[in-house]
């Protein structure tokens, strides 16, 4: 479980129901032999038949890429990233004392899902709505997160039909859609809804390198992009586990993004490896309990959210911006080095 939570978490930082018709990343690839037919709905998609233009982008201070896809912007497949709180240049998100933001962004949001309750909504064209609630069951049953139908609040997730298996990143503020075809499983929803509090894909933890190879001849051209480190993209830190989780939810498979049906992801002795989409690992669990401790009595209507527990020595995405815990204060890898920061009223400054 990678510890790198968006708050939405971003890293965290920090992370079989398996379907009988799964999603098609390559549709050329369905003539090859059953012993490389890659189920590939454990690879979730939003859009299994189209690739966008990739370019990077800024999103909560951390530079990522991403493809352009219909209007939106994909990461890894299946995470979408508000445009809105998105840019193509760097924005200054920390503030000197004193100073104050000309406007609030709509991306300052914390990622946290308040008081440990998850809002959503179903569209009503959805088939098979009962994976959702098959989903939502298994998230309530092994985690200490509610998730209560919608009425009238202004945040929430919306299970929507989609070409493909999608999610935002976290709570993003007003409806954020999750995506599902009619071959979304049961386990690619719960996947997804793992992306909706604040889980990224295992195999990106800063120290997957030291438990696999990543197969680039392998990867479909235009999409090496998905097998980008958090460390690649500047950051690092510990993990939830102290090894990789092959057992993870939020794991890629050894075959995901293939362009000959040969494996993309192996173990460090070239063996492929078998990954679920059935339920949460011990560590998946373990990052959300971090993200969201439990509440043991939940008033009707708390004065204040519950308080994530933050770790030293990981990273979240708080207000827009991803930054690290340590010895108990806040702190951004700036252009010039580690930097102590603090948060006042919803806004980043510089201690």
């Amino acid at each position: 479980m990678t510890k790198f939570k968006f708050l939405y978490l971003l890293p965290v930082l920090g992370m079989l129901a398996c379907s009988e018709d799964p999603l098609s990343e390559n549709p050329e690839i369905e003539s090859l032999p059953q012993e490389n037919e890659f189920n590939q709905n454990l690879t979730e998609v939003a859009y299994p038949d189209t690739k966008g233009n990739v370019s990077s982008v800024y999103y909560a201070g951390q530079k990522l890429p991403v493809a352009e896809i219909n209007g939106k912007y994909v990461y890894q497949g299946d995470i979408l990233l508000p445009k809105s709180k998105a840019t193509t240049h760097y924005e200054n998100l920390i503030f000197e004392e004193g100073q104050a933001p000309a406007t609030k962004s709509t991306g300052r949001t914390s990622g946290m899902w308040e008081d440990n309750t998850v809002y959503y909504s179903i569209d009503s064209n959805l088939p098979n709505k009962d994976r959702v609630y098959d989903a939502i069951k298994h998230w309530e049953t092994n985690t200490p997160l509610t998730f209560i139908e919608r009425s009238g609040e202004s945040s929430y997730i919306y299970f929507t039909p989609g070409s493909g298996c999608s999610s935002y990143i976290g709570q993003i503020g007003g409806r954020q859609e999750i995506t599902l075809a009619s071959g979304c499983s049961t386990g690619n929803t719960i996947h997804e809804i793992g992306h909706a509090v604040g889980l990224w894909h295992e195999q990106s933890r800063m120290d997957r390198d030291n438990h696999i190879t990543i197969n680039y001849e392998n990867v479909q051209r235009g999409m090496e992009y998905n097998f980008e480190t958090y460390a690649e993209g500047g950051y690092d830190g510990e993990e939830f586990t102290s090894n990789l989780d092959f057992g993870s939810i939020m794991m890629y498979s050894s075959y995901s993004f293939s362009s000959n049906g040969q494996p993309t992801i192996v173990k460090k002795n070239g063996s492929t490896f078998s990954v679920q989409r059935s339920e949460l690992s011990n560590g998946d669990i373990r990052g959300i309990e971090s993200m969201y401790p439990s509440i043991e009595q939940k008033p009707e209507k708390p004065e204040e959210p519950s308080t994530p527990n933050y770790i030293n020595g990981e990273y979240y995405t708080l207000y827009g911006l991803t930054v690290l815990r340590y010895y108990d204060s806040w702190y951004y890898g700036s252009r010039f080095g580690w930097r102590k920061i603090k948060l006042v009223n919803g806004n980043w400054y510089w201690a």
